[in-house]
């Protein structure tokens, strides 16, 4: 970043009124410190917070029945999810309520960037967990796999929250401050560019996949919910590297882009995850929703189970003991009870 980014001189976040030849800060900058009357409380941190205690709200009603199918099937993966879910939920409930009540000191503004990094951090290891749990681990037979995916996400998103912070603390942006209050900034705008396009193209190319020739070679998910969450993430990112490309170029309007994608990304990716790949889990007809099954042209009805090392033209190497519980989703295929699962070594 420049030299001119070190004073909170923020020319392109801010426009003249030449009839009036007074200073006024663009509306979508505004809505990001803008204090609810007298009270010190921003419409910003509220607007985050209604949708986190909504669903949080909704996982502590939902508490008892998916406590009681988890002890029923012992699965890991949704375990280790329906956890996270929980920890972003609060993450982001503890980060809204904390801004809200500090005051407006250098303190407290380092204190409410550091709760937005962790915040990412639980949100971007979710990410990174539905990717390689979808696309590289697949087939887990134990609480060893899911950690060691775990703990990989875990040193990827902490590598990654580590870099925004320090930027956004030891570089704050000028072009996202307002007065005397610096607004967190994910790290700035180029920053921010550089991880949106790069995050757009991870999943846009996951949606792609199976229409690619890689589907003969590997084993793909076959659940069409989870290149839907694919794809909304890929156009989240599109839509935030667009906005953060105008700040780059000094349109503030690029701002109300991003705006409009963090109050998604932070109020909605929880409810999208849960809906996606647990909310059939928790249902009145269950589902394995981590199941895998080889990309073959067939009717969407045929379910047909294959194991990871094989692909198409492997079908007749097919092992019905391999199956295992903790696969992703086949094509949507109902079970009449949780203890019908098949797990490895069994045969239906």
């Amino acid at each position: 970043f420049s030299d001119s980014f070190s004073n909170t001189s923020v020319a392109p976040t801010w426009h003249s009124d030449t009839e009036t030849n007074i200073t006024k800060p663009h509306k979508c900058l505004l809505i990001l410190y803008k204090d609810i009357g007298d009270s010190r409380v921003r419409f910003w941190d509220l607007l985050l917070l209604v949708p986190n205690v909504a669903f949080f709200v909704f996982l502590l009603w939902k508490l008892p029945s998916a406590r009681a199918k988890i002890r029923v099937t012992s699965s890991p993966i949704f375990i280790t999810f329906y956890i996270l879910v929980f920890v972003v939920a609060a993450v982001g409930i503890t980060r809204a309520v904390v801004s809200m009540t500090v005051s407006a000191s250098s303190a407290a503004t380092i204190i409410d960037k550091i709760l937005w990094e962790i915040t990412r951090f639980f949100l971007l290891a979710i990410e990174l967990s539905v990717i390689i749990l979808g696309l590289a681990f697949g087939h887990l037979e134990s609480k060893s796999s899911i950690k060691r995916v775990l703990a990989i996400t875990a040193v990827l998103a902490l590598a990654y929250s580590i870099t925004q912070g320090t930027l956004e603390i030891l570089y704050p942006d000028a072009h996202l401050s307002a007065e005397d209050f610096n607004i967190y900034g994910h790290g700035g705008r180029h920053f921010w560019l550089a991880s949106s396009c790069f995050f757009f193209l991870v999943y846009s190319l996951i949606v792609i996949l199976p229409k690619t020739p890689l589907k003969d070679r590997i084993s793909l998910p076959s659940r069409k919910s989870f290149y839907v969450y694919a794809a909304v993430l890929s156009l989240l990112n599109l839509v935030q590297g667009l906005g953060s490309a105008l700040l780059c170029a000094g349109i503030i309007e690029g701002l109300c882009c991003v705006d409009a994608t963090t109050f998604l990304y932070f109020s909605v990716f929880a409810p999208l995850i849960y809906a996606t790949f647990l909310k059939g889990f928790f249902g009145s007809e269950p589902k394995i929703l981590f199941s895998y099954k080889s990309q073959v042209d067939e009717p969407e009805d045929t379910d047909v189970h294959l194991p990871p090392t094989y692909g198409v033209g492997k079908k007749d190497a097919y092992d019905p003991s391999s199956y295992s519980s903790t696969q992703i989703d086949s094509s949507g295929g109902y079970l009449d009870d949780i203890a019908s699962i098949p797990y490895p070594g069994t045969h239906q």
